[in-house]
């Protein structure tokens, strides 16, 4: 166990049923996280900062809320690119881009960001929510040089997730006993945000603590080789 992940749960469920969970539950998504989620995911667009012209990768985009506000804050010369592992995730977030009329910037790809579908140094910035603790352990930092390897050298990442920071939690603590009980339902586990992305190369410019009911949720601005130095 590296000193990235002390104690924190693996993830058990096979991908190919977390296919099928979030398939199943895309038309539910906005009604059962949707509005919790909120704004944890404003603070982390906040810290990233979509500029005019930007190409952007969102990691997991859902619904497409966020995916949306990065379309719009892009403008017409910018592009934004959602890649989810659920089909059904991916229509619903083609389905919000075309109600938004920002469309013709937006491209949906289902897939895995263990493996990113894209060329190096594709991609100004990009943004996850409460997807990185969706990985298992080992899978992280896999994922995490993939985007390192999609970025522009100065490139920006903005990472929302729960996490393990406080120990102490008692919210913490029920959380992920629930997740060790009910895997299927209870799907993320609270993970070392600012650690992992530090760990991975990235360097870590931004991080606050939040509380969502209790659990303590990370929202952390990093950015790639040949960047700017923490502030």
């Amino acid at each position: 166990m590296s000193s990235i992940d002390p104690g924190i749960s693996r993830v058990s469920r096979p991908k190919k049923d977390a296919i099928k969970s979030y398939d199943l539950m895309s038309g539910l998504y906005d009604a059962l996280a949707g509005s919790s989620e909120k704004k944890f995911r404003d603070a982390g667009l906040n810290k990233l900062g979509v500029k005019d012209g930007d190409s952007i990768l969102e990691i997991g985009p859902g619904t497409g809320q966020s995916l949306i506000s990065m379309a719009t804050s892009a403008g017409e010369n910018g592009k934004v690119y959602g890649l989810d592992i659920s089909g059904a995730m991916c229509r619903k977030s083609r389905e919000r881009a075309k109600n938004s009329g920002v469309m013709q910037r937006v491209t949906l790809t289902r897939g895995d960001a263990s493996r990113l579908p894209y060329k190096d140094g594709s991609f100004d910035a990009i943004f996850m929510s409460f997807v990185l603790e969706l990985f298992d352990t080992p899978d992280i930092p896999v994922m995490l040089q993939e985007c390192k390897r999609v970025l522009r050298a100065g490139g920006r990442i903005c990472v929302v997730g729960t996490s393990k920071g406080d120990k102490d939690n008692l919210a913490l603590k029920l959380y992920e006993a629930a997740h060790r009980l009910l895997p299927a339902y209870v799907d993320c586990r609270p993970i070392y945000v600012e650690r992992s992305l530090r760990a991975a190369g990235f360097q870590v410019t931004d991080m606050t603590m939040m509380s969502m009911f209790g659990l303590p949720v990370e929202v952390v601005l990093a950015m790639s080789e040949n960047a700017a130095g923490p502030v």
